[in-house]
């Protein structure tokens, strides 16, 4: 049974998907220490606290390649657009 934050790994795989849409590779970023594995891991905490997990992969499915930008309600949507910036 799935508990009440959502499951983690489906929440990996959603902000994965989220962060190669805008053409980020969170495993380079690891890599190049732009991030750390704490915050990938806080990343996958807030999409896991998000209700919008339908929407999100509705949004994936509908942006196969790319994508400009996360939908409005990522919560991670800012953070994403920074990483974009510097990618």
């Amino acid at each position: 049974m799935m508990n009440r934050a959502g499951d983690a790994d489906l929440h990996f795989w959603i902000t994965l998907g989220m962060a190669r849409r805008q053409g980020i590779s969170l495993n380079e970023m690891l890599s190049d220490g732009v991030l750390t594995r704490g915050d990938v891991a806080e990343m996958v905490a807030r999409c896991r606290q998000c209700n919008g997990m339908q929407g999100c992969l509705a949004f994936l499915s509908e942006h196969p390649d790319r994508a400009s930008a996360a939908p409005d309600w990522c919560r991670n949507a800012q953070l994403l657009a920074e990483l974009r910036a510097i990618s």
